[in-house]
């Protein structure tokens, strides 16, 4: 089978070089042409038509101003799409781009399969009558989301959750502090995410929580699509080590983290680091994101449990001062540390168990032997 994956951001490469991998093994006879990142490129042993980092684009103002380079990209893979012909195209989140091109590829007989479902829960719930329309087989990641599509009475599976197969196979680094300079003292992972608009709001607040916390040292995760001197523009009078393609073992070795909302949120709470997660955009991106959003939490943690299980710090409230406190609240206030540890067992128990890239593979080898 020749399988079309797409993914737009750094986590969507992430999930479609693990799928790619199962892929492999439940159909030995696969070939994969993709869009996506260097992980994807690394497991399908092929270039990407495009890289996800000429794909990612947050906020309403942010998207409005590279709408050429979108409709650039979606003619692009339309285009590839009709030379390619492949048994079917899987798309990986990142709606605004992938359900036009599930649109396209429906119309010209190509099947679609979306696997980590376009967050339609969380505004424009209408969508899903556009979804139940040209999406063959949906393959869903967050356990809400089942019944959620069920109210619309559409089918989907509920695979897992791809962020588990990831971590359970990571293989953590006992040397990670010696081999990056690092020295014993207590660490606090900054991870300012993996946009360009993301890191331009939060790094330059991130970059004052030093003076905060004499006694610890802090550390970037650096986003691949970047280069080290990219950050450095964004420190005030201090040096911090940014560290590329480690995220894992950054947290794993953190003491606690400040975290931009997105899937790094759920990283983090799976690999069990007391966190404050924080969001700063685009002023008139926020109104318009608040006048449609109906959820009442940004981050993943908070989404899954359902209750506020980790602190959100967003736009205004998003200051040097006020993350430093909560950060102080998760090293210092034993209670308070204790409670998140808590609600990570919650997280970790609606989760359930890893294996979402094998059970999704499967399920789609299955779905395309029918055809």
């Amino acid at each position: 089978m020749k399988y079309y994956l797409i993914a737009g951001e750094t986590s969507g490469d992430l999930h479609g070089a693990n799928l790619i991998k199962a892929l492999k093994i439940e159909d030995p006879n696969a070939t994969f042409q993709i869009v996506g990142g260097n992980l994807m490129q690394a497991e399908a042993k092929k270039k990407a038509l495009i890289h996800t980092s000429e794909m990612a684009f947050m906020g309403f103002i942010e998207v409005l101003k590279n709408l050429p380079k979108i409709s650039r990209n979606l003619k692009l893979v339309k285009n590839d799409l009709l030379k390619e012909k492949p048994d079917t195209v899987i798309l990986i989140d990142f709606p605004g781009f992938n359900l036009k091109i599930a649109d396209f590829a429906k119309k010209h007989g190509i099947k679609t399969c979306y696997y980590i479902s376009p967050k339609v829960w969380a505004w424009n719930q209408d969508r899903v009558k556009k979804i139940k329309r040209i999406v063959d087989h949906m393959f869903c990641i967050l356990p809400f989301e089942v019944d959620f599509y069920k109210k619309w009475r559409m089918p989907v599976d509920y695979v897992g959750n791809p962020l588990l197969d990831a971590i359970s196979t990571y293989n953590f680094n006992p040397q990670f502090r010696a081999q990056n300079g690092l020295s014993e003292k207590p660490l606090i992972a900054l991870l300012p995410g993996s946009r360009e608009m993301e890191i331009s709001k939060l790094l330059p607040i991130m970059a004052e929580l030093p003076f905060f916390f004499p006694v610890h040292q802090f550390v970037i995760a650096g986003a691949p699509n970047f280069d080290e001197a990219y950050y450095k523009q964004f420190f005030k009078g201090i040096d911090i080590p940014v560290i590329f393609d480690q995220t894992y073992d950054i947290l794993h070795n953190a003491e606690a983290a400040v975290v931009t909302s997105g899937t790094a949120t759920l990283e983090t709470g799976i690999l069990k680091v007391p966190q404050v997660v924080v969001y700063k955009a685009n002023p008139i991106s926020v109104w318009i994101a608040k006048l449609v959003i109906k959820v009442k939490f940004i981050s993943l943690v908070n989404l899954i449990n359902n209750f506020l299980s980790v602190r959100e710090l967003i736009q205004d409230d998003c200051t040097a001062y006020d993350i430093s406190y909560e950060v102080g609240e998760l090293i210092n206030n034993k209670a308070h540390r204790a409670s998140v540890m808590e609600n990570y067992d919650i997280l970790a128990e609606k989760l359930g168990s890893p294996g979402a890239s094998e059970k999704t593979a499967k399920l789609i080898v299955k779905y395309l032997a029918k055809i």
